[in-house]
């Protein structure tokens, strides 16, 4: 078991090498050899919080707190610069670290958004290998019927790790899809129904407004459904993402969000961001394409194979 955590620490590791280099070394870099924090430290600082993609406001206020440390002389060697920092960094991930509770509700309904190219799709079947492993049966459901190529890899999945994938042909309404999907699940005693929806249409139809019809769908053929509404955000579109999310909570109602993609970026800083500024639970991140690479987010394990 120790060993096992111990392999799972060095790939998260590993999945952070690039933000690392690009937030941490850059830090040391600038403390090497400086003995007292003054202005002059914490405008480069400033500088590589923002490039990292921590984003201007979560910058601002890990530079106030610093900077109210310094005067309260409670950090006053540049070298414990970086400890008083990775605390901060700490206390605002570990605010959005609440992992699904599949015993809210049976079936437990997952409706998955987010954009075309966020890894949707994969991060579904990551997450039914995940709830298999913990003896669930689970269940996908291809409610992305605009893109045929999207049902399709939802199969692929299914086949892979040995769920059946509730679909309609391309082209058919999502509702309709979600519909079916849901009298199996409540008719086979199903414990996970995992939704895949659309992140783009190629008609005059509106994205929201078509996602809300599925999410209403959901909620009358069984009451409290969907129990999650899990955003799915790209790391290495950094600030955009933050958009992205903004975009989809108002219209949906977004209640947690998994971060793909950290291991091919050198801005996961845009993950305290998110954390900061949208307040939304952080399910999980991806570091990597194996399946076991969609962790549950931990939010100290993150900071500390970070830093």
């Amino acid at each position: 078991m120790a060993e096992e955590k111990k392999g799972l620490f060095l790939r998260l590791k590993e999945g952070l090498f690039k933000t690392r280099q690009g937030l941490v070394n850059k830090i040391d870099q600038l403390i090497a050899g400086q003995k007292k924090i003054d202005e002059n430290l914490l405008a480069d600082l400033e500088e590589i919080l923002i490039t990292s993609d921590i984003g201007v406001k979560t910058t601002q206020e890990l530079l106030d707190a610093m900077a109210a440390q310094v005067q309260r002389k409670e950090l006053e060697e540049a070298d414990l610069l970086k400890k008083s920092l990775q605390e901060f960094i700490f206390h605002i991930l570990s605010q959005q670290e609440k992992p699904i509770d599949l015993s809210l509700g049976r079936p437990f309904v997952i409706m998955v958004i987010g954009v075309n190219g966020t890894g949707k799709t994969t991060t579904i079947g990551k997450m039914a290998q995940k709830f298999k492993a913990q003896g669930k049966n689970v269940l996908l459901v291809a409610a992305d019927t605009f893109r045929a190529a999207a049902i399709e890899q939802l199969e692929i999945w299914g086949q892979r790790v040995g769920c059946e994938v509730i679909k309609q042909k391309s082209g058919s309404d999502p509702s309709a899809v979600v519909f079916d999907a849901l009298q199996a699940a409540k008719a086979r005693g199903i414990d996970v129904l995992l939704v895949d929806t659309a992140g783009r249409l190629h008609t005059k139809i509106n994205l929201m407004e078509e996602l809300k019809k599925v999410k209403r769908v959901m909620g009358r053929e069984l009451p409290g459904a969907p129990h999650e509404i899990l955003l799915i955000l790209d790391a290495t579109t950094g600030q955009n993402a933050i958009a992205q999310a903004k975009m989809f909570n108002q219209e949906l109602g977004v209640t947690g969000i998994a971060l793909t993609k950290l291991d091919g970026t050198a801005k996961g800083g845009i993950i305290i961001a998110i954390s900061d500024e949208l307040k939304i639970p952080l399910r999980y991140i991806g570091i990597g394409e194996k399946v076991d690479d969609l962790r549950d987010f931990n939010a100290r394990d993150f900071v500390e194979a970070l830093f």
